[in-house]
């Protein structure tokens, strides 16, 4: 039941424009507007709560937080990386979004963004991990960037810290600055091999 109360109040909360920061109704007056047992309002809040999409302050309220602030995607892969299989896919599912974080970089990245990127290859500051971190942010697609956050830390666990040479960046840093994007993935593909291809 309560999987049917959290729809609604989601369709509430989009219904009624309501935004980060915003102040959700009471536990009694969601219970009334939606026509359901204030248990199941309850769970639902519950529920809305542990994946830190609202949050309750003693004695004010319950309030909606910023998407970015919850724990979906890291909760989802906490118990979906647990499976053998999971395991063996998760260096190609990694390299796929990483090539297409890669495009999407190329394409959206900002001046500022950019003036990042050089100062990092330039001061020779930057490393696998700190060019994914610009790459994935560049893309401006927050899910992407918090899926492969995920990815990046089960893979590191599991296979160790990787690494790219020193010309690997700044031969990116050219093709970024140009916007070429084919020049970026044959980079990518040429650097980091593809784990397409598996035997069955």
């Amino acid at each position: 039941m309560y999987i049917e109360t959290l729809e609604q109040i989601r369709k509430m909360i989009k219904a009624d424009g309501l935004v980060a920061g915003d102040k959700l109704p009471s536990e009694r007056e969601l219970s009334e507007r939606l026509q359901v047992g204030r248990s199941s309002v309850r769970e639902a809040l519950r529920a809305l709560e542990f994946l830190g999409l609202i949050e309750t302050r003693r004695g004010e309220g319950t309030y909606i937080k910023e998407v970015g602030n919850h724990r979906l995607i890291d909760l989802l892969g906490m118990f979906i990386l647990q499976d053998e299989r999971a395991k063996e896919d998760l260096a190609e599912t990694k390299w796929l979004i990483e090539r297409l974080c890669l495009q999407l970089a190329c394409q959206r990245w900002t001046e500022q963004e950019f003036a990042h990127l050089e100062k990092m290859i330039r001061q020779k500051t930057i490393n696998y991990e700190l060019f994914f971190q610009w790459v994935t942010a560049a893309a401006q697609n927050y899910l992407l960037e918090r899926i492969w956050r995920v990815l990046h830390d089960f893979f590191q666990t599991i296979h160790g810290i990787m690494s790219f040479p020193d010309h690997f960046y700044e031969q990116m840093l050219n093709a970024f600055a140009k916007r070429d994007v084919a020049a970026v993935i044959t980079l990518w593909e040429t650097d980091r091999q593809s784990p397409l291809s598996k035997e069955r």
